[in-house]
């Protein structure tokens, strides 16, 4: 009696327009790739958070200017734009933050199941996400 082989799967190059923008990525793929481009971002807007963070702390008349840059804008950005930069940094911290603790505990604790990889990558993206809406709530003068 003879077996019938399985096919062996085919292995091919991928193209990046063609195949990624209809390839089902998994969540925990998802929220590597975010930790990726939100640190990314950080850096990239350091010096702006220096800034912000160095009017806010140097005096009073520099204080002021801070918060004139989120009410009536900072050059020829308006002020929503920059209350979106910086909702867009508190989302980049946040996320980083958790996703990071969540590789930090994987590499621990050798808990890389599947499932757990599932529930751990949900568990980060709600956190970020749900403590970003009420920052930025508060940020936008929603209470």
């Amino acid at each position: 009696m003879s077996e019938v082989a399985k096919p062996r799967p085919e292995y091919r190059n991928i193209n990046a327009f063609g195949d990624l923008p209809t390839y089902r990525w998994p969540l925990a793929a998802l929220v590597s790739g975010a930790h990726r481009i939100s640190g990314v971002l950080m850096f990239l807007l350091l010096p702006f958070i220096l800034w912000l963070f160095d009017k806010s702390v140097s005096s009073e008349i520099s204080f002021g200017q801070f918060t004139a840059a989120f009410s009536s804008g900072l050059g020829i950005f308006a002020g929503w734009f920059i209350k979106l930069v910086v909702l867009a940094l508190i989302w980049a911290y946040l996320h980083h933050l958790f996703a990071g603790m969540r590789h930090l505990y994987m590499d621990v604790s050798h808990n890389t199941t599947k499932d757990f990889g599932r529930q751990s990558a949900a568990t980060v993206l709600v956190l970020s996400i749900l403590l970003t809406l009420a920052l930025g709530a508060k940020l936008f003068g929603l209470y």
